[in-house]
């Protein structure tokens, strides 16, 4: 599978190859709402909150006598019935933060990549690089690569000139390969990175692939034997003498 090359004029300086058992097939988008539902999930705050009625003030007096008022009975003007009364199973402060396992994280920012490449929204460059912490000389990224929403740029190991020099540019937000996962791919409209970042988001979704190790050609060949009579025979008399019934206890 090749991938073209850019420079910052966005002309092709060259193709890279790359990696058909990760990069080949079709996106798994079951994985991709799995985690991009987590991740919404742990961006709630958790702050909504309601009071009771033990949390409204006043109402600490009984607003009249138990019997002989021809009315309904009450303990408190701040019950859940009348009217500026506390709140009954409100929202209360909560977390919201919900863990996902690390091979997903992985094998979700890889099929997010893998959905970028396929609507041609995956943009790599050459590299980038800054002498003096300015940012003109990439004032016309957004201009070359048509990006009009907002879309993110993946450095491998930023300097800070490189860092000042573009978190100025208004459609992009800046991403580190380390960091990067499929929200915000998923949430961009076009992904720029260099051939560095590039280079290190394989080595990360290569270990979550080889996390769970395939199994050897002989074992895939030769499938299981089923145990043969005389041993489960004998399995079972040893079972049968261990058994309290079979001892006469």
């Amino acid at each position: 599978m090749q991938i073209k090359i850019f420079d910052l004029k966005g002309s092709e300086v060259g193709q890279l190859t790359l990696d058909p058992d990760l990069w080949d097939g079709a996106v798994n988008t079951r994985v991709l709402s799995q985690a991009v539902a987590v991740y919404r999930t742990n961006l709630r705050a958790g702050t909504a909150s309601t009071k009771t009625r033990g949390d409204v003030s006043g109402g600490g007096r009984k607003p009249f006598k138990q019997k002989h008022t021809g009315r309904a009975r009450a303990g408190s003007i701040r019950s859940p019935l009348w009217r500026h009364g506390g709140s009954v199973f409100g929202p209360r402060p909560r977390p919201f933060y919900s863990r996902l396992p690390q091979a997903i994280r992985r094998k979700a920012l890889l099929e997010s990549l893998k959905g970028k490449i396929r609507d041609q929204e995956l943009v790599v460059l050459d590299q980038l690089a800054a002498d003096t912490p300015k940012t003109k000389p990439f004032g016309e990224l957004h201009k070359t690569f048509q990006v009009s929403r907002r879309s993110i740029i993946v450095l491998d190991e930023p300097s800070e000139i490189l860092i000042k020099s573009l978190r100025n540019l208004k459609v992009f937000e800046l991403c580190t390969a380390v960091t990067l996962n499929a929200f915000d791919v998923l949430n961009s409209d076009k992904v720029l990175l260099t051939k560095a970042a590039l280079s290190r988001l394989e080595t990360r979704v290569k270990e979550a692939q080889g996390s769970a190790p395939a199994p050897s050609a002989e074992q895939a060949a030769s499938p299981s034997k089923p145990a043969s009579p005389a041993k489960r025979t004998a399995t079972k008399s040893n079972a049968a003498k261990r058994s309290p019934d079979a001892s006469g206890h």
